[in-house]
């Protein structure tokens, strides 16, 4: 990869001196009903929005443009080990179902700009939900099928959804895990109370069914085709919100991620062309689920605008059925580009470090591995470069942004790879490196990472009904900047290396979690008196939490007993999506003298990594209680 061989630095040279022209002219790839009367309006919203007074539709550009010249081309293939299912949908039958999908929705009364929660497994209809809310004007909120019935009953009271839309249950692995108890459960502890739930009966566990509220989906369904009831496009405006994601893991408020109709078209198919180089009718792989950005725009919505097959994978990198799965999918359906978590990248080495399984699969089409999600450590990089014999391409981005903030751009010409950077910054993002002050720092130096305002198109412009919390949250610290709570830096190439998180979030298998959020639920067991969470190195999952307890005075029950009650704690009220399984019980936790606990200092003891004493220290004899509870579980020094 030679640089000088990539049109990026001209691409990004072009956005920087006339941003309205780049966009506008990207904005001419999708179908407008309307089109923008500004490409971008300072004065609106909170920084300014993208394509206002533009009117578009999402299902539209997704499915209907399609049908003349794609009809009977394949647009979702459903592959599940864990069912033993293959199911391939053409842009004809896709726009089939997601026209009575949308009918249906509508017998129920949702209309334009009403919410609707999809709390689902990876199946086809979960996709069909999303673009039926799309079709019809609804907006969806799709929650992670691992989360627990608080952390969806608090996703229900903020979007007051009219309906939600479930299944008996997910699989994950060889378990099933029955999603009608946590949904039930989830409606019971909610303030705010659905009209209806459509609930998907799977033959793996079938569910109940509550008289009034709860409906069969396939019977309403047969009774849509029997009277062949279908559904238009509703015309929206592009600042009308298509979809609310929240932020995973946190139990207080949580925040709900608005992505807007028209800047989310434009930069998602500008993306699948110039930034993973995919051409429209090849076989696209975003090994991700629904229910997380990555699942949002590049399993269902960026490779469809773009005229692409899209992979729906319902299984794992390992054990569905081996380490050769992923080479299997790419193999069985001639994927041309992957992108996943360096996570299942990690978990693949583990189980077959000598790639002997992908030496039984033809990857002849294969030309190129996109990892995000979470820092993608180098020896997981050349591992993949060795055997694949591809571009093995990192990548950073947030769930605010919707897409890539930094990247190696293929369908520029690759630049060449640094290993640990995430590469450099798209157009669209002016990337600076700031001390606390707001104060540019050198090359080379780490700071915080920040965005100059605005904010390009498909990125979040505020959160669900919480405009000041968005002010606060994102862009008061940093006047001018939104801040991406990373820290990192850049070098003298301009390339970004993104490090660690700058607030309490952790990132386990790709999955944001907030410390925070488990702390609380820790602080809740009776016989806790003082705790903290924080994330510690991991092999396979990047990071895990690690909870460090002090009892309350007097208890005396073993400690194994309170261990295993916490974890299982931990997983009722967040879900197994935490990965929570690392408890230590200490005397006291270490803490400065103003009584901040060294967080920071602990979790380089669990890492192995140098320390220092901090010179505002309480006792030192605190960290060496930690030091010896590392040890009992093989951690530490």
């Amino acid at each position: 990869m030679d640089a000088r061989m990539s049109r990026y630095h001209d691409v990004y040279a072009r956005w920087q001196r006339d941003p309205q022209g780049f966009w506008g002219e990207a904005a001419q790839q999708i179908d407008w009903i309307e089109q923008p009367k500004k490409i971008f309006d300072k004065d609106a919203g909170i920084y300014g929005r993208w394509f206002t007074g533009g009117v578009v539709n999402t299902c539209y550009n997704a499915l209907d443009r399609h049908i003349a010249t794609r009809n009977n081309q394949a647009a979702l293939i459903y592959d599940s080990p864990v069912t033993n299912t293959k199911q391939t949908f053409s842009y004809g039958r896709m726009l089939s179902e997601v026209q009575l999908l949308g009918a249906m929705l509508r017998d129920f009364g949702v209309t334009k700009g009403d919410v609707v929660i999809i709390y689902m497994p990876m199946v086809p209809e979960a996709v069909f939900a999303m673009l039926a809310c799309a079709r019809i004007g609804a907006v969806h909120s799709v929650v992670f099928g691992g989360f627990a019935a608080k952390e969806l009953a608090t996703r229900i009271n903020d979007c007051k959804p009219k309906v939600i839309l479930s299944a008996s249950c997910g699989i994950e692995g060889a378990r099933v895990i029955p999603y009608k108890p946590l949904l039930d459960e989830a409606i019971r502890l909610a303030q705010h109370k659905p009209a209806a739930c459509m609930i998907l009966q799977r033959p793996q566990c079938e569910a109940p069914l509550t008289p009034g509220r709860d409906h069969d989906w396939r019977k309403i369904w047969e009774h849509a085709v029997n009277y062949a009831k279908t559904s238009e496009c509703v015309p929206v405006a592009a600042t009308d919100p298509l979809y609310i994601l929240y932020t995973s893991g946190t139990t207080g408020i949580p925040k709900g991620v608005v992505r807007d109709n028209g800047g989310h078209l434009v930069a998602l198919k500008w993306s699948m062309q110039y930034l993973y180089g995919v051409n429209p009718g090849e076989v696209w792989w975003s090994g991700s689920d629904v229910g997380w950005v990555v699942g949002h725009s590049y399993i269902v919505y960026a490779p469809l605008f773009h005229g692409c097959t899209s992979i729906l994978y319902e299984g794992k990198p390992v054990g569905t059925p081996d380490a050769g799965a992923f080479w299997r999918v790419c193999a069985d359906h001639g994927v041309v580009s992957l992108f996943t978590a360096p996570t299942a990248f990690r978990a693949i080495r583990k189980e077959d470090p000598d790639a002997k399984l992908l030496k039984q699969y033809d990857l002849s089409k294969f030309r190129a591995l996109f990892l995000a999600g979470e820092r993608a450590d180098p020896p997981t990089i050349q591992w993949a470069e060795e055997h694949l014999k591809v571009p093995v391409l990192d990548h950073w981005w947030q769930t605010e942004t919707g897409w890539c903030i930094a990247g190696n751009p293929l369908g520029l010409g690759a630049l060449p790879v640094k290993y640990g950077s995430a590469c450099v910054p798209m157009p669209g993002y002016a990337v600076d490196i700031v001390d606390e002050a707001c104060h540019p720092v050198p090359a080379g130096k780490i700071g915080s990472i920040v965005v100059k305002l605005p904010l390009p198109p498909a990125n979040f412009p505020t959160l669900w009904q919480q405009d000041g919390r968005f002010k606060e949250s994102y862009l008061d610290e940093f006047p001018g900047y939104y801040k991406t709570a990373d820290a990192g830096y850049k070098d003298e190439d301009g390339y970004i290396f993104v490090m660690s998180r700058t607030d309490d979030i952790i990132n386990v298998a790709g999955h944001r979690l907030s410390t925070g959020g488990m702390e609380e639920v820790l602080a809740a067991h009776p016989d806790v008196a003082e705790c903290a969470v924080l994330g510690i190195a991991d092999d396979l999952k990047g990071e895990v939490p690690a909870g460090f307890v002090v009892l309350k005075a007097g208890v005396n029950r073993p400690g194994e007993e309170i261990e295993k009650e916490i974890v299982a704690l931990v997983r009722e009220k967040i879900g197994p999506v935490a990965a929570f399984r690392l408890v230590f019980i200490v005397p006291r936790l270490p803490k400065t003298r103003s009584g901040k606990i060294l967080r920071g200092t602990i979790k380089k003891m669990a890492d192995k990594e140098p320390w220092t004493m901090p010179a505002t220290i309480e006792d030192p004899k605190a960290l060496d209680e930690i030091k010896d509870a590392l040890k009992t579980k093989g951690l530490g020094a």
